[in-house]
């Protein structure tokens, strides 16, 4: 390893693998899609790899980094869920860099890797398998990070991993009192200002008009996911069956994460009404357009509703990448607020009707995320990992 560091340096920065684990444990609780959990993490250790990972960044450094979409993982039913991973990639990427700057291993150089192709695709040099046997043929490599040792950021990595722990995605009602008008402003901040090529448009909605513009829009228009038989089907490959099969299998939602707590039979009928043979059943009758009027009660007594999107409408992987890098940061500092998201996805998971929710409430760009924000009345159970979630492949 190239040895940078002063005596100082060296008494303050954690080892590499040491740091890594620790960053990788934060970064396994990001919140994704479906909590399906797309993400994968190599650390490049052999010869081959590391002069991949050199020659991608143009950086000397003691260590290299691939963030990549496990495919095998990623949510496919919509063309939508493209974006949704990729920026779900990026929430991961960015708790996981945080804590390692918070632990004095700092970014030396970033290669974002464009296009949607294996390790040998066109634009990764040395085709084949630049980065050696043991990449995983179902990874995608999305980004390349050069580190070195350098000054702690101030952040104390306990925090960002209590953080992290304490984020939830809370379904239930919030409490109906304004979020305070100065913490929304600090919300809308970036945490670290002019540092992006790729700045993120941030929206809250807290008028009345516009939440009821918008529970409106959720009320004509959420049914479409329930009624969409290859989504509702995927979706529905998500929902477990208690506690315990969330447990053993670390992801998805159980029905008392999306519907609150339950009675035995109750959750006996509703998983029978959900199953996609049932649904498509009763979507004939209008049963979706229940299921969307219900979420849209929930939404209009929100205090506040937070939208960001892309600035154009064929983002970049870079930019869906730091989008993703922006959600986490929102996240994290509204959870140290107190505060609670629930994303409303199901609205932008069809173009035609995301884009109809852009001009309704005039939102710029191209909307990748929009959620209820507030205090929630009671805690929401946490979301379910599977084992290798902090895992990282060497290659």
């Amino acid at each position: 390893m190239t040895t940078r560091r002063t005596d100082h340096m060296a008494a303050a920065v954690s080892p590499f693998a040491q740091a890594l684990e620790t960053a990788a444990g934060a970064a396994a609780l990001s919140p994704s899609s479906h909590n399906c959990q797309p993400w994968g993490l190599g650390r490049a250790t052999s010869t081959t790899a590391r002069r991949s990972a050199a020659d991608l960044t143009g950086a000397d450094a003691d260590e290299y980094l691939v963030l990549a979409l496990d495919r095998e993982r990623e949510l496919t039913a919509l063309a939508a869920h493209a974006v949704e991973m990729e920026v779900s990639c990026g929430v991961h990427w960015r708790i996981l860099l945080r804590t390692l700057a918070a632990q004095g291993w700092t970014t030396a150089a970033v290669r974002v890797l464009d296009g949607d192709a294996d390790p040998g695709a066109a634009g990764l040099p040395g085709g084949g398998r630049p980065f050696g046997a043991g990449w995983p043929t179902a990874w995608t490599p999305l980004c390349v990070v050069a580190l070195r040792p350098g000054p702690l950021s101030g952040e104390r990595p306990a925090d960002l991993h209590e953080s992290a722990l304490a984020r939830r995605t809370h379904r239930g009602p919030y409490g109906r009192e304004p979020v305070a008008p100065g913490l929304l402003r600090d919300l809308e901040e970036p945490a670290t200002p002019g540092a992006t090529a790729h700045p993120v448009h941030l929206r809250h909605l807290t008028e009345r008009r516009d939440l009821r513009a918008f529970a409106a829009f959720v009320a004509r228009h959420a049914g479409r996911d329930f009624g969409h038989r290859a989504a509702w089907r995927e979706t529905h490959s998500f929902v477990r069956r208690d506690t315990a099969d969330a447990t053993a299998r670390g992801d998805g939602f159980t029905l008392e994460q999306l519907f609150g707590p339950m009675s035995r039979p109750r959750r006996a009928a509703m998983r029978l009404a959900l199953a996609p043979t049932t649904m498509h059943l009763l979507g004939k009758v209008g049963y979706h357009r229940v299921l969307a009027a219900g979420l849209a009660d929930v939404v209009r007594h929100t205090p506040a509703v937070v939208t960001m999107g892309f600035a154009g409408q064929a983002p970049t992987r870079a930019e869906q990448l730091e989008g993703g890098a922006r959600l986490a940061d929102y996240w994290w500092r509204a959870t140290r607020h107190g505060l609670s998201l629930h994303p409303i996805s199901i609205v932008l998971q069809h173009d035609d009707l995301r884009g109809r929710l852009e001009r309704e409430l005039s939102l710029p760009g191209r909307t990748f995320f929009v959620s209820r924000v507030g205090v929630a009345g009671s805690p929401a159970p946490r979301s379910h990992r599977r084992a290798d979630a902090a895992v990282h492949v060497s290659f």
